[in-house]
């Protein structure tokens, strides 16, 4: 049984926007950093942005900052990622992550994963 779930992908135009969610279950959200990931064809998974159990901090990859917002509401027990002028490389899965403690971008330091949501950004 999954403990996160993704949703809020889809086809967008470029320079268009979605705002993607992740809900978790059978865990206490507000223990652990929540990270967001994607992985492009023929790439590995990329670590994008991270926000602090208390989101009184937040990190976001270069190829994303400035677009990207990330935001959680711990006692609904979400997640969001809001992505802004959206380019063509930003296609790709995406995957929300949890990990008990602090921030980090090492994909093996996440304990609990999603089923990931499919952005396809394209004309």
């Amino acid at each position: 049984q999954t403990q996160l779930v993704e949703s809020g992908g889809g086809l967008v135009q470029p320079g268009g926007s979605l705002r993607l969610s992740c809900a978790a279950s059978e865990f206490t959200l507000d223990y652990y950093a929540i990270g967001w990931f994607r992985q492009a064809p023929g790439k590995g998974r990329e670590w994008i942005s991270c926000i602090s159990r208390s989101a009184g901090s937040t990190n976001s990859a270069d190829s994303v900052k400035g677009r990207f917002t990330i935001s959680r509401d711990n006692a609904k027990k979400t997640v969001d990622l809001q992505m802004n002028s959206l380019k063509p490389e930003d296609t790709g899965v995406y995957y929300c992550a949890a990990k008990f403690g602090t921030c980090g971008g090492s994909r093996s330091n996440y304990e609990y994963w999603g089923q990931g949501t499919q952005v396809t950004v394209s004309s």
